[in-house]
């Protein structure tokens, strides 16, 4: 799998699955901007908002923009409001194509739950991949999202179709 160069790995993360098994995501650790700008109340519960190119952004959108800009389609899995988005700011909702959806709807039948499914969903051509957005010292991986990781790579695909992206900001 190549990665856009702002999210190349640099190490993997071992986890340890529900079904015994472990595997090895490649991780990235990259460091964005703290926005400074005003929002008012609108910063879904007080989520970390941070600056793109002079815009607000979550971390998961700055993800799926990295990705975009490198030639893929994709969306947030805004799974707290089950919303699949590409901003926030307009708020906005989509309906995923039918292939990525088939895809997603097969791992939620075999991990049981649309629980823990990871933050950015991305696709370009046959490719898929899903980029958990972590804070570094902040978050862990949670084990909803061990199952579903899990009920993924038994769905077919690779460790290489997952990226663990530990930021920080500045």
């Amino acid at each position: 799998m190549q990665y856009p160069s702002s999210l190349t790995p640099i190490e993997k993360e071992i986890i340890a699955l529900p079904s015994g098994k472990t595997a090895q995501i490649p991780k990235t650790r990259p460091i964005f901007d703290s926005w400074k700008g005003n929002l008012g109340n609108d910063n879904y519960g007080s989520k970390p908002v941070l600056c793109y190119k002079g815009k607000p952004f979550f971390a998961e959108l700055i993800i799926l923009e990295f990705l975009k800009e490198d030639g893929w389609n994709g969306v947030w899995v805004d799974t707290f409001r089950h919303k699949y988005r590409t901003s926030y700011w307009p708020n906005n909702e989509i309906v995923l194509p039918s292939k990525p959806e088939e895809l997603l709807q097969s791992i939620y039948h075999r991990a049981g739950s649309t629980k823990g499914c990871w933050d950015v969903f991305c696709w370009k051509e046959d490719l898929y991949l899903f980029a958990e957005s972590k804070r570094h010292d902040k978050d862990r991986i949670r084990d909803t999202q061990k199952r579903w990781l899990d009920a993924a790579l038994d769905n077919g695909l690779s460790f290489t179709s997952f990226l663990l992206v530990e930021w920080s900001n500045n």
